[in-house]
């Protein structure tokens, strides 16, 4: 069975914990898109700890954890993570770096540096991590894959190549030194060195866990939003965030992914720029952020302070009908409790006409939230477990929600710890 977990919204829904759960439940676990840009917070019984390309199977000596073909592999980082791991007396996890796997290189964060400094005010809101020039230059076939690394000839050929181009970039557009393929080669031979123990042929290992009927699970990284093509383009990341692309990025037959997990919170974060239609500000934003997530609304890789709003039925209805959701996880409920009243946004108007459905970025960005208010439960519901035990008003609010998206709410989260989650009957 292949399972997918992946975020409706724009990232930060809260999946680090989910994936975690059912992490514990599989017995091979594959990122399978993204690269260090973003991270997964868990909260075990090791600690806390923010993962950014690392699987969220590391923390069970029974699962094989894999970095897939299609994720971003910042080597340097990825070694940081395990000494991480290791320094918070977690065994040594088992875990597969594919072959085809593509190598992020130092130029690319400087790129990315670069051209947001460009941009300036009309920037996109990067995390500077390189993860679109990685992206256009492995669809532009000038990228480096792991096996490079172990064929010098080849890769000194590839560097030198791209150095070409590269250095016109650099010199004439950013006003940068230019590349050296002979320095870059050298830190190259620096990072197969870190990664050498790892590597592995994960299709054919992924392959053969299917046909022996094991338990795997893909795990994604951000959400429906930041889809380059399903998102809000231009705002979005650099690979596909959808359900669909493990396929690809994780080299598993379309056939075999049987269920789709769709995260969303119980009201909206985000971010980065773009629009972000039920988005609040000042005070009443100040104070949801505040309380919002494990440690307040900030992210798990930058530290960056996110947007918040309310609830977005229609944001979330479309993410999960472009991730083909099969079940919807609903986080962070018990961060309302404050309030006396809550708002869901059930529609956009857009010059003088109201909809449901999610339009295309030109429509979004005129869109104006309809909002239907519900009564807040005005208590803590922190640890609860059984959705019976809920308040009236808080289960009125999950029902609510679950009738808007028109896919069922399996579970109910009431807190960062592992424990605290409702498994709905």
């Amino acid at each position: 069975m292949v399972k997918a977990i992946v975020g409706a919204n724009w990232g930060d829904e809260g999946k680090g914990k989910i994936t975690d759960l059912l992490a514990e439940e599989s017995d091979v676990v594959i990122r399978f898109q993204g690269g260090a840009n973003a991270g997964h917070t868990i909260i075990c019984g090791y600690g806390k700890f923010a993962l950014h390309q690392l699987p969220s199977g590391v923390f069970y000596p029974h699962t094989t954890n894999i970095i897939g073909n299609g994720v971003a592999l910042d080597v340097p980082k990825l070694v940081d993570e395990l000494k991480t791991l290791a320094d918070g007396g977690v065994p040594a996890p088992r875990i597969i770096v594919d072959q085809r796997t593509q190598v992020l290189m130092p130029y690319h964060v400087l790129q990315d540096v670069c051209e947001e400094e460009r941009l300036a005010g009309a920037a996109f809101g990067s995390t500077k991590s390189g993860i679109a020039p990685f992206y256009a230059d492995k669809y532009a076939k000038m990228g480096v894959q792991v096996c490079d690394l172990f064929d010098e000839a080849r890769l000194m050929a590839r560097l030198e190549h791209v150095c070409v181009i590269k250095n016109v970039l650099f010199e004439h557009l950013y006003h940068k030194p230019p590349l050296d393929p002979g320095a870059l080669f050298e830190t190259l031979m620096g990072y197969r060195e870190m990664i050498a123990p790892y590597v592995g042929d994960a299709m054919s290992f992924v392959h053969r866990a299917i046909r022996e009927d094991r338990r795997i699970l893909l795990e994604g990284q951000l959400g429906s939003m930041k889809d380059p093509d399903l998102g809000i383009y231009p705002f979005t990341t650099s690979s596909h965030t959808l359900a669909g692309f493990g396929a690809v990025g994780a080299a598993v037959p379309p056939t075999a992914i049987t269920d789709v997990v769709c995260v969303t919170k119980a009201y909206s974060s985000a971010v980065g720029a773009g629009a972000f239609v039920s988005e609040l500000f000042g005070d009443e934003a100040d104070e949801l952020r505040r309380r919002g997530g494990d440690a307040g609304e900030f992210g798990a890789t930058t530290g960056r302070a996110r947007r918040v709003g309310w609830f977005d039925a229609v944001a979330t209805r479309y993410g999960c009908m472009v991730q083909g959701a099969t079940e919807v996880v609903l986080t962070a409920i018990d961060c309302l409790g404050y309030l006396d009243e809550i708002k869901v946004c059930t529609g956009y108007e857009i010059d003088g006409a109201v909809t449901d459905a999610f339009p295309v970025a030109p429509l979004l960005e005129r869109a104006r939230p309809v909002y239907e208010t519900l009564p807040g439960w005005k208590c803590d519901v922190r640890g609860v477990t059984e959705f019976e035990q809920l308040p009236r008003e808080a289960r009125d609010y999950v029902e609510f929600i679950e009738r808007l998206l028109g896919v069922r709410v399996g579970t109910v989260s009431t807190g960062p710890r592992r424990h605290e989650i409702i498994r709905r009957k």
